[in-house]
């Protein structure tokens, strides 16, 4: 079935999306991607254009492209045609309409997504085929930005994370002798206003395909309007082109500057700071280097966001607050890093307005809508010193949680809404618990020290695979944390898909597959008769089967 042509599978006998050979696909993806990355390590780019014309003309690599397009949150949301793939049969015809050759993207669909600081940020949709090639570019030009990239760069990057950005700071500035001035960069509509021109140029891809994205336009009530500037936010692609763009801006500090002034970059996405020994060095020498470096891709800083700050009065970054804190008896200074207050404040305000919604709800359904943001919030901030802040949150959801319960019964008496709502465990008591299911403690959350990714790791390099799957592993021990049946599954398995031997993810989703039928054995529920199988992959399991 299969015949390897360069590193590639032949798929000349799909008969249709249960058939794909999903193993022997990523396998021959990966090996593409694999050998494009040695060859942007060696700067041979010539073999770069030939390896990545190979990778988006195969099809497994479309396949690999619908697949996410069909796997991903954004599945069911169409673009301006009201298309979305959602059978096998549509999202067998994508994959051999994924052609290059008279492909002309259509404009985006724009909506508004609220942001962190109240406002509201422009987000474009595009259409499920757009979106599909977006993500065939992005397997070529992926291990390309890996390769290319700044070290200390940790936004939209395979197996890093804001984890490994505040790690970053902690190593720049918890030391006696670490610096103690740092520049807070903003770039001002970063993914607005990059320069087409400059994209034109200097990324490595297909130019054709990467203008019609670019002067694709958006429709918004009905009406299109152009794109002069910018990459769209929303597209698949859009990251990866942001990073490419602003990579290079570390390279460039720690090339122009001597060593005494002690430079530390770190970057996630648009965000970024920069430490110095002096506030005059991040003034008169880090500024108008970055001010330049931004310039020539039509990017500015944001007046109002980017500022000079000692770091014994502490600055906000990622949500975090960063500061260091010096006593006069102590040996050492002490830098502390929390869950900043204006991203307490947002999620507190988050939960009171889930609340409201629920005022009519039953205690499980509050349970049940409410674990989910508290445990999301808790193991994003369970990196830091959050202990103090944990127990503080807890304290201010209990009164939030004792409102809506004695709002429900404004005729009894608290002693009665006690007994009702809230339940005893030890020595532990107002614990806000139904008969299953007790809501989940911030305290409960285990906060610990995160390992920080390797700066020179790269996932497409085939020496730092072992490296990348223990970080993987650990990772899901920490999300899976309380589900151990799940974790024990995952860990059986080694983290791979039986069907596709791809890894399962908290990105790609699960499913958990019972091997015999459960209606044909008494115990089918027990963990031997368990897998756990991507969604796609258990959808083909089951239509083989039926087939069968």
């Amino acid at each position: 079935m299969d015949a390897i042509i360069d590193g590639d599978i032949a798929s000349t006998r799909w008969t249709d999306w249960h058939t794909i050979p999903w193993a022997e696909t990523f396998q021959g993806v990966r090996r593409l991607q694999i050998r494009i990355a040695k060859a942007a390590k060696d700067e041979d780019w010539r073999r770069v254009r030939f390896l990545q014309r190979l990778l988006v003309r195969s099809t497994t690599a479309k396949a690999v492209a619908v697949r996410r397009v069909t796997e991903n949150q954004g599945r069911k949301t169409p673009g301006v045609d009201g298309v979305t793939w959602s059978t096998p049969t549509e999202k067998g015809r994508a994959i051999t309409a994924l052609e290059t050759r008279g492909y002309r993207p259509k404009p985006l669909r724009r909506v508004h997504i609220p942001k962190a600081n109240g406002g509201m940020r422009p987000l474009g949709i595009p259409t499920m085929k757009d979106r599909a090639m977006q993500a065939l570019y992005w397997l070529a030009l992926d291990p390309v930005a890996e390769t290319r990239g700044d070290l200390n760069s940790y936004g939209f990057r395979s197996g890093r994370s804001t984890a490994d950005a505040i790690a970053q700071c902690h190593n720049g500035l918890a030391r006696k002798h670490s610096p103690e001035w740092v520049l807070e960069g903003d770039i001002k509509g970063c993914f607005d206003n990059i320069s087409h021109e400059w994209l034109m140029r200097h990324v490595p891809m297909d130019k054709r395909v990467l203008l019609g994205w670019l002067k694709a336009g958006y429709v918004e009530g009905r009406t299109l309007f152009p794109t002069v500037a910018g990459t769209p936010q929303g597209g698949i692609i859009s990251p990866t082109l942001a990073n490419l763009v602003l990579d290079g801006m570390e390279r460039l500090l720690k090339d122009s500057l001597p060593r005494r002034a002690k430079i530390n970059f770190v970057r996630y996405a648009d965000d970024f700071i920069v430490t110095g020994v002096s506030k005059e060095i991040l003034e008169a020498r880090v500024k108008p280097l970055i001010v330049g470096f931004l310039a020539e891709r039509g990017l500015q800083l944001s007046v109002q966001k980017t500022k000079i700050t000692h770091v014994t009065e502490g600055f906000d970054f990622l949500g975090w607050h960063v500061q260091k804190h010096v006593k006069e008896n102590a040996r050492k200074d002490f830098l502390r890093i929390v869950p900043s207050r204006r991203n307490a404040k947002a999620f507190y305000a988050k939960v009171r307005e889930r609340l409201r919604e629920l005022r009519g709800a039953r205690q499980d359904d509050v349970i049940f809508a409410l674990n989910p943001m508290i445990r999301g919030w808790g193991n994003y901030h369970r990196v830091v010193h959050a202990s103090r802040p944990f127990a503080r949150m807890d304290h201010q959801l209990w009164h939030a949680l004792w409102r809506w319960a004695v709002r429900r019964h404004p005729t009894k008496g608290k002693r009665w809404v006690k007994r009702r709502y809230f339940r005893s465990n030890g020595s532990r008591d107002w614990l806000f618990q139904a008969e299953k299911y007790p809501l989940v403690r911030l305290s409960s959350i285990s906060v610990g020290n995160h390992i920080k990714v390797r700066s020179d790791a790269n996932p497409y390099d085939p020496k730092d695979e072992t490296y990348f799957d223990e970080r993987m592993t650990r990772r899901m021990g920490a999300s899976l944390q309380g589900r151990r049946k799940l974790f024990w599954l995952w860990n059986r398995q080694e983290g791979l898909c039986p069907i596709c031997a791809a890894k399962i993810t908290k990105a790609t989703g699960w499913h958990v597959h019972h091997v015999v039928w459960r209606g044909l054995w008494r115990f089918g529920s027990v963990r031997s008769n368990l897998q756990l199988l991507h969604p796609t992959c258990h959808a083909q399991l089951h239509a083989r089967a039926t087939k069968g």
